[in-house]
């Protein structure tokens, strides 16, 4: 009896322990209740089952409208996948749960839908020019829904425009386009055109509810505001590099030309480049110079002058005689001296020599007509400034036949015979004349006797006596001197008193007779001794 109530009594504590372990039936949704989606994402909806062995299930919309997504049955669970998702999901969606055809259970989801997919597209006119109308288009594609975008355009922290869409009643995923026109200036370059677009759908999370793009702004404008810089100024020394920068606004960055204003409004083209330099500038660097510049892409162009003065101590240019420098007397001669600077040099032309019938010339020129002999020597040019002074020489050679030709005999005191005579002969002229000596023969001709300007006569006899003739040459001309050697007898008790007279003559030209010393030896009584008559006479 008591072994019967112990079976019975284990058996009932068994079927309890199954019953307890046995679950009860139980579905839900996963997400669950509401969920967010993005209008091109993919979404799974899962409808999950506990508690029963062979659930069967079922998909549908509270409004039965298409599901707009694909069913998948598993043993314990359904999945109702929508991809991508499209405005057709927007709904509540309702799964339905059979256990073993006795027991129903019903849950339902609802899916919300946005589009925000990405951040807005900018659109600037290509080719902005300053001052010209331009156009910003701010484009933020695929939203929905529209009426919650708000949308703001910027430049910096400047706002151009802001449009509110919260009237708009679109259904589906729409581009919404900003636009703003403006007037863009040079000083807008490399500044920021930014749209920022907000999507607020309240009690709606998702993120992010804010999508902003930037785009820098590049106007092209100009030539405009050109200049040019001088360095070290617009008045260098001569000697100094000289640096010209034109300057000037533009965008694209222009084009530059340097020229330089000629003679008779001419151009001389120079260089491309924004620097004009010039190393060791002279004097006739100076003048006005162009920077023209061109934009490219704006096809303007601007320019710019500047008026370069090289200022310096006096270069002389020119140092010249007309029509050579080796003349023949009688020519006419022109000597000229130039010299340039800044400021303007003092030129003082004049010859070195210290006669007194020559002066200085502050004219830069000396003429001569008919130039003489005494005309020829050193010429000096002299240029002088506040920066200093400069100083050149020619020479004017001017050639000439002989002239002033004499003869001088010495001594001039009482000689005796067998002493010795020397006759001495000088001429001028250019070039340097040769002379020569000859000497009358009784037949009347002439026998040249010796080639030098000094004719000594040793050892005087009477055959030393007669006609001597002086002769200076050069390939311009030529001219003679004679001198004769006698004796003249005079009437004196028991003596011969010596008497020397002198003959002159000229050979190619008549000039005034000059008096020269003719010593006449004879050998006469006078106590042992030789006088020289004091009282000459000319004889012709």
């Amino acid at each position: 009896m008591l072994k019967e109530m112990g079976r019975t009594s284990l058996a009932v504590l068994v079927i309890l322990c199954v019953l307890r372990t046995v679950k009860a039936f139980e579905m839900e949704i996963v997400p669950a209740e509401r969920i967010v989606a993005q209008i091109g994402n993919t979404l799974i909806l899962t409808c999950n089952t506990t508690g029963c062995a062979s659930p069967s299930f079922s998909w549908r919309t509270q409004m039965d409208s298409p599901l707009g997504g694909k069913v998948s049955n598993y043993r314990t669970y359904s999945t109702l996948t929508m991809n991508p998702v499209s405005i057709v999901n927007s709904h509540s969606y309702l799964c339905t749960v059979m256990c073993d055809d006795r027991e129903k259970k019903e849950k339902s989801v609802k899916v919300e839908l946005y589009s925000f997919p990405s951040d807005p597209v900018i659109e600037i006119s290509p080719s902005l020019v300053a001052g010209e109308e331009a156009t910003v288009i701010c484009k933020i594609p695929d939203v929905y829904p529209s009426h919650h975008l708000e949308v703001l355009l910027k430049k910096d922290e400047h706002v151009l425009r802001e449009k509110k869409f919260f009237e708009d009643d679109s259904t589906n995923t729409e581009t919404k386009t900003v636009t703003h026109t403006f007037h863009p200036t040079a000083t807008d370059i490399g500044k920021e055109i930014t749209c920022v677009a907000r999507l607020l759908i309240a009690d709606m999370d998702f993120e992010p509810k804010e999508r902003t793009s930037s785009q820098k702004l590049n106007a092209n404008f100009g030539p405009q505001n050109t200049d040019i810089a001088a360095s070290p100024g617009s008045s260098p020394m001569e000697g100094d590099t000289l640096n010209l920068t034109c300057v000037t606004q533009s965008n694209p960055p222009a084009k530059i030309v340097w020229s330089k204003y000629l003679a008779e409004e001419s151009i001389q083209h120079l260089i491309n480049n924004d620097v004009l330099s010039i190393p060791h500038v002279h004097f006739n660097d100076s003048g006005r110079y162009i920077c023209e510049v061109i934009n490219p892409v704006t096809n303007k162009t601007d320019k710019a002058a500047m008026d370069i003065i090289i200022q310096g101590a006096p270069v002389i240019t020119k140092l010249s005689i007309e029509p050579s420098t080796t003349v023949q007397e009688g020519e006419n001669v022109s000597i000229q001296c130039s010299a340039e600077s800044n400021p303007a040099p003092k030129i003082i032309l004049r010859r070195k020599s210290d006669n007194a019938d020559m002066r200085p010339y502050s004219a830069g020129s000396i003429l001569l007509p008919s130039v003489m002999f005494q005309n020829g020597g050193d010429y000096e040019c002299l240029a002088e400034n506040k920066f200093g002074k400069s100083k050149s020489e020619i020479t004017l050679n001017v050639n000439y036949g002989p002239k002033n030709t004499m003869i001088t005999v010495i001594p001039t005191a009482a000689l005796k015979e067998g002493e010795t005579v020397t006759m001495k002969c000088t001429s001028s002229g250019n070039p340097a004349p040769v002379i020569s000596w000859k000497k009358k023969k009784a037949n009347g001709e002439s026998e040249k006797i010796f080639k030098n300007a000094t004719l000594t006569i040793r050892n005087l006899q009477s055959q030393d006596l007669g006609l001597y003739e002086c002769e200076a040459y050069n390939r311009f001309g030529k001219e003679e001197k004679a001198v004769k050697l006698y004796v003249q007898g005079l009437e004196e008790p028991d003596q011969m008193i010596p008497l020397i007279i002198a003959f002159s003559s000229v050979a190619a030209v008549v000039v005034p007779a000059v008096a020269i010393l003719i010593y006449v030896s004879r050998q006469a009584k006078i106590n042992g001794s030789y006088s020289l008559v004091k009282a000459l006479r000319l004889k012709v």
